[in-house]
């Protein structure tokens, strides 16, 4: 939906709900994608939002939470009659449903799980028993499975009895008679083949699949690989348990780019969610704050040794700012490329060495291509400076070193995290920054000494 679209039917809104037009409404509710509704209701206001939400059929209201945020969500959960829930979540996916109810108070899951339809019920217990961030978390119970040795007549009849369950087939699992995965018929080649053909003989036997306790990103990193649609999801014994869906995976995608993210800029899910508690935000920040505060401590203490040298040597303050911005810099983008390479399990320990070196050769080369720029700046325009050849070529030889170190020392700390099974994308923002600050500045500074004591 464009802006300018979306600003329109915002505005359409706000009248019509003023001029309680509930039959116009309604028909903007059922005429607008479910998703583009989502992005309409948190701008719409508490109350207009509310009674928007309320005029929604079932069907519609089910979709449309399920691509609301999660603030707005809650909100809504939060005022929403039990009864209008209970026929919410009962037109609902197992896996959607199972997140909804998990996000309920207690005592409003109890009331939830024991209205819904007793199958609905079974479903969600069973999928709320799982971690919220592995397979079993978010896979889906509905699947189209036949027996190994049923015929493409059985399974295209199975597809239509439970057109109205399942929303999208990709695959037709076969499974033997013990319930363990033994094959997959993609859609379109089952329908392509003799009603009276046997499973067995047309199915691909070797099938990518899952297992329920799988952490979510390896699950999106398989299903991306391998180019899927859905993959399947098995139990300990190899039993088919469930489906994970190419939405499910673009959610998962999304929701461990966030995760990056907040941990790079060091906040909390809470300020994503718009918390509005000044100490609980402060509380988040402050530990990366102090972890920067101390780096700098550590800067400054660098400096402070040095300080004959900047005495005698006025002019490497002015260069102080450029070593230590390039140093960060340098850093932050070495530590994103391995970072993004381990998320993304490229190539195992082997590619990692692979872009670890590549990394190296790139700053080596971008090293001494703005080292010997700035050298040049010193010596050929800089004003003020005396002995400038020397000088020049010192600080610049400096600007290539520390350009280096912080490639390596940027790609290293995450490669090191990772190995210690700690998440590396928290090697990034202050703690790198800062590290390469005090290193830079050692590296500058001890340079600029030695030609101070030796070349002057």
């Amino acid at each position: 939906m464009e802006e300018q679209d979306r600003k329109e039917i915002i505005e359409n809104i706000l009248y019509l709900i003023n001029a309680r037009d509930d039959a116009a409404l309604s028909n903007i509710a059922i005429d607008t994608h479910p998703a583009d509704l989502a992005g309409i209701l948190p701008d719409l206001g508490d109350s207009a939002r509310n009674y928007l939400f309320g005029l929604m059929d079932a069907d519609t209201a089910s979709r449309v939470i399920t691509e609301l945020d999660e603030v707005t969500r809650e909100d809504l959960l939060n005022v929403v009659k039990s009864s209008r829930l209970i026929e919410i979540i009962d037109e609902m996916d197992s896996d959607d449903a199972a997140d909804v109810v998990a996000e309920l108070p207690v005592h409003m899951q109890k009331q939830v799980l024991a209205n819904i339809e007793p199958q609905d019920r079974v479903e969600v217990e069973k999928l709320l028993h799982f971690e919220e961030d592995t397979a079993g978390g978010i896979m889906a119970l509905e699947f189209i499975a036949v027996y190994e040795d049923e015929t493409v007549d059985d399974a295209i009849r199975e597809i239509r009895q439970r057109a109205e369950e399942i929303d999208e087939v990709f695959y037709v699992y076969a499974i033997d008679r013990g319930g363990r995965l033994t094959g997959v018929v993609p859609i379109k080649s089952l329908f392509l083949r003799n009603p009276r053909r046997i499973i067995r003989d047309i199915m691909h036997k070797d099938v990518i699949s899952v297992t329920v306790d799988m952490d979510q990103e390896q699950v999106a990193n398989i299903v991306r690989k391998y180019d899927l649609s859905a993959v399947p999801v098995v139990d300990k014994y190899e039993r088919l348990v469930g489906r994970i869906t190419i939405d499910d995976v673009v959610d998962v995608l999304q929701e461990e780019a966030n995760e990056d993210i907040q941990r790079m800029a060091g906040i909390s899910d809470e300020e994503i969610l718009q918390e509005t508690s000044t100490f609980r935000i402060t509380r988040n920040r402050l530990p990366w704050l102090i972890i920067a505060f101390l780096g700098q401590l550590m800067a400054a203490m660098v400096l402070s040794r040095f300080e004959i040298t900047l005495t005698e040597i006025a002019a490497l303050t002015f260069f102080i700012p450029v070593i230590m911005a390039m140093g960060g810099n340098v850093g932050i983008q070495s530590s994103t490329i391995v970072v993004r390479s381990i998320a993304l399990n490229e190539a195992g320990a082997m590619g990692l060495w692979d872009r670890f070196s590549r990394e190296l050769r790139v700053a080596m080369l971008n090293g001494f291509l703005i080292g010997v720029l700035l050298a040049l700046v010193i010596i050929f325009i800089w004003p003020n400076i005396e002995n400038r050849p020397i000088l020049g070529s010192i600080i610049g030889f400096a600007m290539m070193l520390v350009i280096i170190n912080s490639a390596v020392f940027g790609s290293i700390i995450p490669f090191v995290l990772n190995k210690l099974r700690f998440d590396p994308a928290i090697a990034t923002g202050p703690f790198i920054t800062t590290s390469n600050d005090v290193l830079g500045l050692l590296i500058y500074l001890s340079l600029a000494t030695f030609y101070l004591k030796n070349l002057r």
